[in-house]
């Protein structure tokens, strides 16, 4: 054979196998579409549509190695395969009893020719409302440990559209959301712990509506061995591009991983509804089944605590206020009392009371422990021992009191950020917990990170909290986690994992300007769509409740009703102290009435930025709540309660803003009114500005 005869085949097999790599692939399921391609340089897309519409133009995939030889491309496709599947599964706890799993699943094999062959797989999942994918590292011999230094993704957005975004901050979560275009995404003006974060890097979830009526939510699942995902966004062209969160080394280094191996699920929740957003279960389906066999001591609950009245400054979690002697080998008993030591056993007894008398069965109690002199953000590793009571704090008097009032304790173990430390001493902690019938958790991670340099979306900080709910769940204990990296889902493979906080909570309304009204009407479209937070509804309190008397809960008392609904938790916190609920008793029988576990969720109205109304039925039994929101303007709410069973009559008790109210010139009043209704009835609840509505629907026995 000839060189030109070995040159034109040569040539030819090229231009055979580039028109075989840009030919596109594709995947289908309802209105939601997928098309994977090549381009003539070798680098993978993928677009997404809904029907006619599309939601995501051509973007691109990649990640690079600190090799220098990551999956950027020339990439060649070697084949691929789709698969149907249709199950449905049965959660521990949830927002529904049965959750149907039903996706396409299209895989793409890609090879790297000029890095010994090395094979990449791309595994798309397309579902009735959107798009998971991954990437797979197979096992092989061009590929066992390598270092991502960036990922390339792109979420190529076809127009400006409205967001609703919090700045791209690496260590918090807890920032008032902006609403804006696109095009006007800038962090520059709100103050930040990463004073370094670009002007234009956001947070996932990220909350989109296009003028065209679509709903578009990008976020990730089954976050694990790998940091979180951040976006930068495009101002001009309106492309979001992948940016994840670096390690201590400086180098640039995102992920330290081995093959075989995969990424998280990158996520496009669509629709043109905004309520088949909220009642998506993509994030969910995309996460690993439950690792625990028997789950059978996981119970959802409400609890209230020895907690609100430090957030507004009346009492402190600290014994002392002075502190000069070090945590080894300290008599603690020495310290001289400060008089406003919350967590004393006199005390935490009246909560105790308090929910006992009210079906409560849980008391949070913060500042129970010894170290809270000793921190004050000096990113000092041994502040707490997580085993050590104050001298006011009497362990086995209080697990007796509790004990006979049908009541538990719940832990509480703020970390100072100092996660090696509570790492070594965990085992320790969790077996005092057994001993002393604690049977959950609420950790903490305030602060810098410990080790240094971390941060609390980085890798290293993701495997902590994975570890912390498989090493909960070995001891048989719940875990509710503030300050941690945001969920994605992982509450099905730990369902021992309740909640975390993760986002700007009620807490905000003591100690800073607050939340606006708007504010829960955006969370559940955003935070809340990769699991439950643990927002601490339940203010009655809503005025002047701390010493400068200037704060303001930025809601009607119908409304902190009504997130009970609204903002989904199975574990939900009755935050305000028993003095204020017990001037409004009768509103407080709605708290202790909802249920935190459901068999059926539906959401009637919604809007992001602008009004929710929730309703859901209680696990097991034939009762349904509701809860309907606005932001800072009045509303008429209409209802059908074609939910309801047929020909089955109801009592509807509702919980409704009083004449006159409004968040801030009249939050408390209030209007309780029952009826007796069926599933041919409909109601129009009347929401004040910044206000809300709950109601009760109990089958009528006689």
């Amino acid at each position: 054979m000839t060189k030109e005869i070995l040159l034109a085949v040569l040539l030819a097999a090229g231009s055979q196998a580039r028109a075989q790599a840009t030919a596109p692939l594709t995947a289908r399921l309802g209105k939601v579409s997928l098309t994977v391609a090549l381009n003539p340089d070798g680098r993978p897309t993928y677009a997404v549509a809904f029907g006619p519409k599309t939601v995501l133009a051509p973007s691109r995939l990649g990640l690079s190695f600190a090799d220098g030889k990551g999956f950027e491309g020339p990439l060649v496709l070697t084949g691929s395969e789709t698969k149907d599947v249709d199950e449905t599964w049965q959660p521990v706890w949830g927002e529904v009893k049965d959750i149907r799993n039903h996706y396409q699943q299209l895989t793409v094999h890609l090879r790297q020719p000029a890095a010994d062959g090395r094979k990449l797989d791309v595994v798309f999942r397309v579902f009735a409302d959107g798009v998971g994918f991954r990437y797979e590292f197979p096992r092989q011999a061009g590929l066992q440990y390598f270092t991502v230094q960036d990922e390339f993704t792109e979420f190529h957005l076809p127009a400006n559209h409205k967001a609703f975004w919090i700045p791209g901050d690496y260590d918090s979560n807890e920032y008032a959301y902006t609403t804006s275009r696109v095009s006007e995404v800038n962090t520059t003006p709100i103050p930040a712990i990463q004073q370094k974060a670009p002007a234009n890097r956001v947070q996932t979830p990220l909350m989109l509506k296009s003028d065209d009526g679509l709903y578009i939510n990008i976020h990730e699942a089954a976050l694990v061995n790998y940091p979180a995902l951040y976006l930068n966004v495009d101002t001009k062209t309106f492309d979001l591009t992948s940016q994840l969160v670096p390690d201590a080394t400086g180098t640039g280094a995102k992920a330290y991983l081995q093959a075989p191996e995969h990424t998280p699920w990158r996520t496009i929740v669509v629709s043109d509804k905004a309520p088949e957003v909220l009642a998506s279960k993509l994030i969910l389906n995309l996460n690993e089944p439950s690792k625990i066999a028997d789950p059978s001591w996981i119970k959802p609950q409400k609890f209230v605590g020895v907690w609100w009245e430090m957030q507004t400054g009346r009492g402190s979690w600290n014994y002392a206020d002075t502190f000069n002697i070090k945590l080894a080998g300290t008599d603690w008993r020495k310290l001289k009392p400060n008089g406003r030591h919350m967590a004393n056993t006199a005390h935490v007894k009246q909560y105790i009371d308090f929910a006992a008398a009210h079906h409560i069965p849980g008391v949070l109690v913060e500042g129970w422990n010894v170290g809270w002199e000793d921190w004050a953000n000096n990113w000092k590793e041994e502040v707490f021992d997580f085993v050590t009571p104050y001298p006011d704090f009497d362990v086995d008097e209080l697990q007796r009191y509790a004990a006979a009032k049908g009541v538990n304790i719940i832990m509480h173990h703020e970390t100072s950020g100092a996660a090696t430390n509570y790492e070594r001493r965990q085992d320790n902690a969790y077996r005092f917990m057994n001993a002393h019938g604690y049977t959950s958790v609420k950790t903490g991670y305030v602060g810098k990170i410990i080790p240094r340099g971390e941060h609390h979306d980085g890798q290293w900080m993701v495997n902590h909290y994975v570890q912390t709910a498989q090493k909960t769940a070995d001891y048989r204990i719940m875990v509710d986690m503030h300050e941690p990296v945001r969920p994605t889902g992982l509450n099905r493979t730990y369902p021992n994992w309740l909640a975390c906080e993760a986002a700007r909570g009620n807490e905000f309304n003591a100690f800073s300007e607050g939340n606006q009204p708007e504010h829960e009407t955006i969370l559940p479209f955003t935070r809340l769509m990769g699991g439950p937070m643990d927002y601490t509804p339940g203010i009655f309190k809503l005025q002047n409740f701390e010493p400068t008397g200037k704060r303001l809960v930025h809601t009607t008392l119908a409304k902190q009703l009504a997130l009970y609904v609204t903002m989904y938790s199975p574990l939900q916190m009755a935050a305000d102290l028993p003095e204020n609920y017990n001037q409004h008793l009768d509103a407080f029988r709605f708290i202790e009435d909802v249920p935190v576990d459901w068999d059926d969720t539906r959401i009637l109205a919604a809007e992001p930025g602008d009004y929710l109304t929730t309703v859901r039925k209680a696990k097991g039994k034939d009762e349904w709540y509701l809860g309907s929101i606005t932001d800072e303007k009045a509303r008429q709410q209409p209802i059908k309660l074609d939910f309801l069973t047929p020909g089955q009559r109801y009592e509807a008790t509702i919980y409704a803003d009083g004449k006159g109210a409004d968040w801030q010139k009249n939050p408390t009043a209030y209007r309780i009114s029952k009826q007796v209704v069926t599933s041919k009835s409909a109601l129009t609840l009347q929401l004040a500005p910044g206000g809300g509505a709950a109601i009760s629907f109990k089958p009528v026995t006689k």
